[in-house]
């Protein structure tokens, strides 16, 4: 799956509600609920962060929630692409763009939501094919 591939389906994914939730799942028997209750909410698209134990688990138990898509974040590694694939999830979030999570989402078909702020990033993710960007960190940046 090329960038602009992934580009589109992570456009299509972000157009599902107007937010994703960033969600950290500390214990996974949490993980179904908390999904049921977000799509019934309104918001489908769910991005599980990779920063607890049990983030892999949750994954594969909100996968199969109805009317749920769920994505991995916070992917930093090849790695962290192949077990979130595995796992079940529909989509990546990274915080940034490198080289090799390019390739490795090329490779596990895995859509890509690169995180950017500055022009550079953004300019060096469109060269790749990416049109479709998360603005991060935010935070930092007014």
């Amino acid at each position: 799956m090329t960038p602009a591939e992934q580009s589109r389906q992570a456009r299509r994914i972000c157009a599902l509600a107007p937010i994703i939730p960033v969600i950290v799942v500390k214990d996974a028997a949490h993980a179904v609920p908390l999904a049921r209750a977000l799509v019934a909410g309104g918001l489908p698209a769910l991005e599980v962060t990779l920063r607890t134990p049990v983030a892999l688990e949750a994954i594969r138990a909100m996968a199969d929630v109805e009317g749920g898509t769920v994505g991995a974040g916070t992917l930093l590694t090849a790695a962290d692409v192949k077990a979130a694939k595995a796992a079940g999830a529909r989509f990546g979030v990274s915080p940034g763009l490198t080289e090799t999570l390019v390739k490795a989402c090329e490779d596990e078909g895995l859509p890509l939501l690169p995180g950017a702020v500055t022009a550079s990033e953004v300019m060096r993710a469109m060269e790749w094919g990416y049109d479709c960007l998360k603005f991060f960190p935010g935070g930092t940046s007014g």
